[in-house]
């Protein structure tokens, strides 16, 4: 199938949105209080002229994608992209032409498309910034074997997802790290 073919098949952002069991609430949040900066406006312009498509692999569950697809979708407002959303676990024939240091089924996953169908690049799963808030996360937890590993995951997962949620320092990040991508 092609990327032509996988974008059919999406769902809008609302749908997607409409969808989500888990996050939905601080998606919503993080879109209400995110705004692209003014002095941008020339980058989107320029984009708009460029005609993209993307598709987003993702799942609801998943933190990064409750932070990077607000950011994302206020950009491709902004740039005027067109963008459908498939779950990764639906579509693994096309998550695994997209996995993260050839291994990981990483998400979100944004795969930005010309108007001829052929892939221009793609984004995801998240900023470099993130990446090293995470990796410093997981540093911090005890060993697999032990006995308080299971606790200490989940207080280490409610800990991220607050940040992602409330620091608009990575929010900005996000914004940065696509923004990049994509001039």
């Amino acid at each position: 199938m092609n990327l032509d073919e996988w974008f059919q098949r999406g769902m809008t952002a609302q749908e997607y949105v409409d969808s989500m069991e888990t996050h939905q609430e601080n998606l919503i949040y993080i879109y209400e209080h995110f705004s692209v900066p003014k002095e941008d406006y020339p980058l989107f312009e320029s984009l708009q002229k460029r005609d993209l498509r993307a598709i987003v692999l993702t799942e609801d569950w998943c933190g990064d994608a409750m932070l990077n697809i607000p950011i994302y979708l206020r950009f491709a407002e902004a740039s005027h992209i067109q963008t459908r959303f498939l779950l990764r676990d639906e579509n693994l024939e096309l998550m695994d032409q997209y996995l993260t240091n050839g291994k990981a089924r990483s998400i979100p996953k944004m795969i930005f498309i010309a108007p001829n169908g052929e892939e221009i690049t793609n984004w995801g799963p998240r900023a470099p910034e993130l990446q090293e808030f995470l990796d410093d996360s997981v540093a911090n937890l005890p060993d697999e074997n032990s006995p308080d590993f299971k606790d200490k995951r989940r207080q280490m997962l409610t800990f991220i997802t607050k940040a992602y949620r409330d620091h608009g320092d990575f929010w900005d990040n996000v914004y940065q790290d696509i923004k990049r991508t994509l001039s």
